[in-house]
């Protein structure tokens, strides 16, 4: 009886130190399961600018709007007889006039 009692506590510490050492240790599958939310996140990111790309491709392959536009803004191009205007977004300054003196 006591020979069974010390092999079964014996297997019960070698089962428990490979539950928190072992290669499928409890830490180990923490660590897997954060991984694996990283590279989910990562794989979403990436499809959702894939679909953007394809979307892209396909307006390309379609028609020249795209191409025109892209044309206008990324390389500042226009069509023959027009004027090219830039606006800025802020107003300069004016510089405070002083104040007439009064006799």
């Amino acid at each position: 009886m006591r020979v069974a009692t010390l092999i079964l506590l014996a297997l019960l510490a070698v089962v428990h130190a490979e539950l928190w050492f072992g290669k499928g240790s409890v830490p180990r599958v923490m660590t897997l399961r954060s991984d694996l939310e990283a590279q989910q996140k990562a794989n979403s990111m990436a499809e959702t600018r894939n679909q953007q790309l394809a979307a892209e491709v396909r307006d390309l392959e379609e028609g020249l709007e795209m191409v025109e536009e892209k044309a206008r803004t990324e390389l500042g191009m226009v069509k023959p007889d027009e004027i090219y205007v830039q606006m800025t977004s802020q107003l300069p300054q004016m510089s405070p006039q002083p104040a007439a003196s009064q006799p």
